[in-house]
This record gives C-alpha cells, sequence and structure tokens, in this order.
C-alpha cells in the first residue's frame, strides 16, 4: 500500500507514543515540508518530538476539542496521526466537551471507531486526516525476505498459517498478530498488545516460534498502521521468536536501516508476506 507523497508547505502531527512521531517529522522536513505544527499528548509523547516543531502543544488524551481548535488557529489544512496511543488511555482518559459527545455517539469504542470519529470531528473544522504511511513510503517492504537468517521450509509453513489465522482474527477485530509453532497456533494478540502476545506465545511454545503480524482487511491507514521496530526486535530476542513477518506493503518498518541490522546481529528473520505465500506453502 503505497501513495507519492504530496508537496506541502505545512503539515500538522497528531503525535502518540514511541519513535515513530520523529521519524515522520525528519522524513516530512527531508521531503520539503516548511513548518511543521505538532500536537502531543501527556504521558504518551517523547519530549524530543517537540523539537522537530515550529508549533508544539501538549494536550490531554481527549481534548478533542482542544486539538482542532489549535489546528484551526495554525492553519493547518493537513495533519498525519503518527505514534500509538496506550490501550489503557482510551479507556482512561478525561474528556473535552467535544470529547465527551464523540464517546457518547459511538456504540463500540475501540481504537478503530475512536479514531475514525476523531478523523470526522476533524474534517468538519477543514483538518484532512492523511495516511499515516506519508512520507515514509520507503519504509513499506515488498515481499520476501528482508533482513536476518533465510526461513526453512517448515517456518515458511508457520508463516503462511499465521498469515490466514490473522487476517481471521483482524477481520473479526480481535487482533492483527499471532504466534505459531510448527504448525500450532501458541498465541493470538488481543487487547494486550503484540508485545504481550510475542512473550505469551515465546513462554507457551518455549522458544522458536513465528510472529505473524497483519493488517485489517479494511485497515484505515490514516490512523491504524501496523508497524515494526527496534523495540520489536527486543521484545522478539526476549521472548523466543525466531521469525517476525509482517504483510509486504502494509507493514512500516520503522528505522528501517536499525531493524534490518538489529535482525542480523540478533539472527532474527524478518519477512514480508502478502497473500501469495497461501498459494506458494499450500
Amino acid at each position: 500500500m503505497s501513495t507519492s507523497a504530496p508537496q506541502l508547505d505545512s503539515l500538522g502531527i497528531i503525535a502518540g507514543n514511541g519513535r515513530y512521531p520523529v521519524l515522520l517529522a525528519e522524513a516530512a522536513r527531508a521531503r520539503g515540508v516548511k513548518r511543521i505544527v505538532i500536537a502531543g499528548f501527556s504521558g504518551e509523547t517523547a519530549a524530543e518530538v517537540e523539537k522537530l516543531a515550529d508549533a508544539y502543544t501538549k494536550l490531554r488524551v481527549g481534548q478533542l476539542g482542544g486539538l482542532c481548535d489549535y489546528f484551526q488557529k495554525q492553519n493547518i489544512s493537513q495533519a498525519i496521526m503518527a505514534g500509538q496511543i496506550s490501550p489503557g488511555n482510551l479507556f482512561d482518559l478525561i474528556p473535552d466537551i467535544k470529547g465527551a459527545l464523540l464517546l457518547a455517539r459511538l456504540k463500540e469504542r475501540n481504537a478503530e471507531s475512536i479514531f475514525s470519529a476523531i478523523a470526522d470531528e476533524l474534517s468538519k473544522v477543514g483538518v484532512e486526516l492523511l495516511s499515516a504511511t506519508t512520507f515514509l513510503e520507503d519504509c513499506l517492504p515488498e515481499p520476501g525476505h528482508v533482513a536476518g537468517p533465510k526461513l526453512s521450509a517448515q517456518q515458511l509453513d508457520d508463516v503462511a498459517l499465521g498469515f490466514r489465522i490473522a487476517k481471521e482474527c483482524s477481520r473479526l477485530d480481535i487482533g492483527q498478530s499471532v504466534v505459531v509453532k510448527k504448525g500450532t497456533v501458541v498465541a493470538v494478540e488481543a487487547f494486550e498488545g503484540t508485545d504481550a502476545a510475542m512473550e505469551r506465545g515465546g513462554k507457551l511454545g518455549k522458544g522458536e516460534v513465528v510472529l505473524v503480524k497483519v493488517s485489517k482487511p479494511k485497515q484505515d491507514f490514516r490512523f491504524d498502521v501496523p508497524v515494526i521496530g527496534t523495540r520489536t526486535l527486543d521484545k522478539a530476542r526476549e521472548s523466543g521468536v525466531k521469525v517476525i513477518a509482517c504483510e509486504a506493503r502494509r507493514t512500516l518498518l520503522l528505522d528501517r536501516r536499525l531493524v534490518e541490522e538489529q535482525a542480523a546481529k540478533t539472527k532474527i528473520s524478518l519477512y514480508a508476506a502478502d497473500e501469495s505465500i497461501l498459494k506458494e506453502t499450500s
């Protein structure tokens, strides 16, 4: 999933946690964006993000009115969401009036429904939410081996099984990752997230397991992009994961060069799969 980046003079960034907002701001600047306006969140956004902004504000998670007002005052018409908000904060948030009204309208309160509604509210004040992969297209891997050791036949079979199961789980909005060992699914990601699923799967499988991470069938890439970074590799090594398979062209490899170097160093295989793997291993 790749589109060419637009030519923008100004860009708003809604910055969650991790390295994602930093890398996006740097990539946008390198692609000619002259003015970057960032909204960060207390307890989520790294301090280094503020240094990359021409204008910066810090909000509470749930201050939707404050976010809309800030971008309006800064004359922002395009924005990108970058970085996760910790799942617990979506339940512990203290919303402002606009945020409270939004939540009251939602029948289902998950990340997708909340962020989709936020995107709708931003559009009402003239702010278009762009794909979160904008300016980071080089971080979307093509199908095949990416880094680390080549996969064995058994590992490729496990990737195919994991891909099929993870796609079904994501369609049901359960989770987007599964852990497999020698033809057995040993863990399925749910609300706890990928890291916890890796830890549980590695323990149950007694190491040497395969992690498969995919996108949802109707993934909204404006606010929900599968991501693999150096922290993922660290957790994989701790959990006994020997293969990380992501969905080709639909997963961001943050700090891609560092991720590939770390995979080679730790002897963790990094592989990008698409639907063709189901035919190749059948």
